[in-house]
C-alpha cells in the first residue's frame, strides 16, 4: 500500500450523517486496497480542517474553494451512482 490518504467527509449540519458516510467510504476504499483515514465534519468546519487533507467528500455544496479536490455526492446516502463515485475517488487519490 502507498501513503495513507486523508479524506474529510462533510455534511451540511448533520454530523451523524457524515459519520455514516465516512464509515461506509472507508470500508469501500479499504476493500480496494487503499490506505485511508476519514474524518467526519460539518461543511462549516471544512476550512479549519483542510490541512494535510487529500480529498473532501461532501453531501452539500461548499461555499468556498479550499484548494484541494472536492467531490459532492449523495451516492453514499442513496446508493445511486455509488460505484462510479468510488471509482472517481480512487482516481482522484491517484491510485
Amino acid at each position: 500500500m502507498g501513503q495513507r490518504k486523508r479524506i474529510l467527509v462533510a455534511c451540511g449540519t448533520a454530523l451523524r450523517t457524515a459519520k455514516v458516510v465516512a464509515q461506509e467510504l472507508e470500508v469501500a476504499l479499504k476493500k480496494r486496497g487503499l490506505d485511508v483515514t476519514t474524518q467526519p465534519c460539518r461543511a462549516s468546519e471544512v476550512t479549519g480542517l483542510v490541512d494535510e487533507t487529500d480529498l473532501i467528500l461532501t453531501t452539500s455544496p461548499l461555499s468556498e474553494n479550499v484548494g484541494i479536490p472536492v467531490i459532492q455526492t449523495l451516492a453514499f446516502l442513496t446508493g445511486v451512482g455509488k460505484e462510479s463515485t468510488i471509482q472517481q475517488i480512487v482516481k482522484t487519490l491517484g491510485s
